[in-house]
This record gives C-alpha cells, sequence and structure tokens, in this order.
C-alpha cells in the first residue's frame, strides 16, 4: 500500500503529537458543492449514485481537491445495510429515505439474516478499494456505518420520524423482539465495516444519529451496548497499522463516560456538549471529534474564525482533538464559507 502522505487525523485519534489539528467535514462530499450536484445529475438520483463505485469515488474525492482537508470518508448512505436485507430503499423528494417493506412483527425480524458485504454490498467495497487507490496516500480514508439503533429506527418506523413511535412501543412492549433485531444489525454492521477496512479503510465511525432520542437507561441497553458489541468484533490492525474507531452520537454529551469504556479509540461530539469539559471527562481514555455548530457556516468569515479560535481554545493545547462540525454540513451553505473553517482550523492550530 502507497505511505500516507498526511496522517495527522490518524495520530490524533491515537493522541498522539501533530504539528496542526486535523479537520474533516461530516457530508463534505454533499450538495453544498456544484460538483456533486453536478455528479448526482449525471447519476440520476442519490442512490443511484451510491451504488455507482466510480462516480461514489468522485464525489468522495471532490472536497479534498478544494480543500486541505485531513481524511476523505466514504460517500454512501447509512442506510445501505437495511436494503441489501430487502427492505427496499428509494428516496422520495423533499421527504428523505423511505423503505417499502418496514419490519414491525416478530415475524418480520425473524426472517432477517446477517448481510454479508461482498455478496450483498459489493458496490460499497468495490468504491473503498477504488477510492483507496485512488487517493494515492493523500490522506486517510475513513469507512462508517449506521448504528443498529439508528438503522433500526428507519426500518420499523419506514422511514425518517419525529418521536420514533413504533420504535419506542416495541422497545416497551417488546424489547425481546426489539433486541433480536439490533443483534441482527449489529452483526451486519460489525462485518460490513470489517469488508470496508480490508477494501482499505483506515479508520471507521459508527454514525448513532438517533441514540439521544433514547432514555439514560434505554441508550446504554439498546444502543450503546451494540455498539460496543460491534466494536469488540472490528480488526484492530490493518497493513501493520492500527484503525481508529470513532463512535458519533448526536445528542449523547450525557454518555461519554460510559461510550468512552466501548472500546472506541474516540467520541465524537455534537456542539451541545462542551470539548473542554469533555476532555477533563474522558480526554485520557479517548480522543475527541467535533464540535461546531453547522449553522455557524451561513455566517460570515468573522463569526466562523471567532467560533473555531472559541473551540480550539476550549480544547487547550493539548493533543487528541480532531475538529469537524458537530453534525453534517448542510446544502445550503456556500463553499467558500466552508473553505474559511477548514483554513481557520489550520492557521489557529499551526505547532511548527
Amino acid at each position: 500500500m502507497t505511505e500516507l502522505k498526511n496522517d495527522r487525523f490518524l495520530r490524533a485519534l491515537m493522541r498522539e503529537p501533530v504539528d496542526m489539528t486535523p479537520v474533516w467535514m461530516m457530508r463534505q462530499a454533499g450538495r453544498y458543492l456544484p460538483e456533486y450536484r453536478a455528479a448526482r445529475a449525471k447519476a440520476g438520483d442519490f442512490l443511484a449514485l451510491c451504488m455507482n463505485p466510480e462516480l461514489a469515488c468522485e464525489v468522495t474525492l471532490q472536497p479534498l481537491r478544494r480543500y486541505p482537508l485531513d481524511a476523505a470518508i466514504l460517500f454512501s448512505d447509512i442506510l445501505t445495510i437495511p436494503d441489501a436485507m430487502g427492505l427496499g430503499l428509494y428516496f422520495e423528494e423533499g421527504e428523505g429515505p423511505r423503505f417499502h417493506k418496514p419490519v414491525r412483527t416478530e415475524k418480520d425480524i425473524a426472517a432477517l439474516s446477517i448481510v454479508k458485504p461482498e455478496k450483498d454490498l459489493p458496490y460499497v467495497i468495490d468504491a473503498v478499494s477504488l477510492i483507496r487507490r485512488e487517493l494515492n496516500g493523500l490522506v486517510p480514508l475513513i469507512g462508517f456505518s449506521g448504528s443498529p439503533w439508528t438503522l433500526a429506527t428507519y426500518m420499523i418506523e419506514g422511514g425518517s420520524s419525529r418521536d420514533f413511535r413504533r420504535t419506542k412501543t416495541m422497545l416497551y412492549d417488546q424489547p425481546e423482539v426489539l433486541h433480536q433485531l439490533l443483534s441482527v444489525l449489529a452483526d451486519s454492521v460489525a462485518a460490513y465495516l470489517n469488508a470496508q477496512i480490508s477494501a482499505g479503510a483506515q479508520a471507521v465511525q459508527i454514525f448513532d444519529t438517533w441514540g439521544g432520542a433514547l432514555s439514560h437507561s434505554a441508550y446504554r441497553e439498546f444502543s450503546l451496548a451494540y455498539m460496543t458489541r460491534i466494536v469488540s468484533q472490528l480488526q484492530k490492525e490493518r497493513n501493520g497499522r492500527h484503525v481508529p474507531v470513532i463512535l458519533f452520537t448526536k445528542g449523547g454529551g450525557q454518555w461519554l463516560d460510559v461510550m468512552a469504556d466501548s472500546g472506541c479509540d474516540a467520541l465524537g461530539l455534537d456542539w451541545t456538549t462542551d470539548i473542554g469539559l469533555a476532555r477533563q471527562q474522558v480526554g485520557q481514555r479517548v480522543a475527541l471529534q467535533g464540535n461546531m455548530d453547522p449553522a455557524v457556516l451561513h455566517a460570515g468569515a468573522d463569526a466562523i474564525r471567532a467560533e473555531v479560535r472559541r473551540i480550539v481554545d476550549c480544547f487547550g493545547p493539548h493533543s487528541g482533538h480532531v475538529f469537524n462540525l458537530g453534525h453534517g454540513i448542510t446544502p445550503e451553505v456556500s463553499p467558500e464559507h466552508a473553505r474559511v473553517f477548514i483554513e481557520s482550523v489550520h492557521e489557529f492550530t499551526n505547532r511548527q
């Protein structure tokens, strides 16, 4: 494999010294970029873009051609696993993801089997291999998956939800059935991430987008327990280098202490958590990633720079920080505002 030209992202995840704080953005390959919109139009729709390894590679590389980012992240969708289970993923304009066949009964869930990534999701694995080759050692490649809890909410609700009514009803009325679904999903996610690592991913992130919707005890039982199970199954090393694992629960700031016990290497933070307090709490055990509010990118350059400076100062002159947004960049953001953000992180943390 080609030697990495820039490994500060991987070193920061291991809490090793770096010359400047690494930065990348969740959804950095996305609709805010005109070149992404052109590629999506060429593909026909979002799902077709995800399922074409050449186009998925192209949009993964697009932000790296614009900005001095320290990592690339695979362009795909968190719902590829349920789609591979036969639920029939589709997207409605303005409505987001939907499933033709949601799972809502014990019989539905019993019929599901663990996904075999190379057989069921070859387009993702092919995309990882292609992206890694095309990066040619420029920066590390991040693989990812949705968390079992987050995937389960989409599978049971049939799409996005505000209150997760059906999923939470199952959680309280039939917890054993929900546990059965989460078990299949956890083992599928572990296999999926391991296949991405084998294909070239140098770090992986588990996106627990809806974990913050759970009660204190339910989060531990129905979300964190299954992410911990995944981490225990992942390849720890590839080509002589440790493969770091990042857990990100949106709204999960109150659980950092128990999340740090999961075996992961880093925790993603959303913007509602004070990163300085988080570092004091768990910074001796894990690295931290985050955590600027994506909405700041709608403001002017001075405001963006001020918020970057505030977060840098809040974390302090310590190792173990990967700068990121607290969630994904939104489609309406100006690409030049993203540039201000990325370049400010390097400017304010340059230790050379």
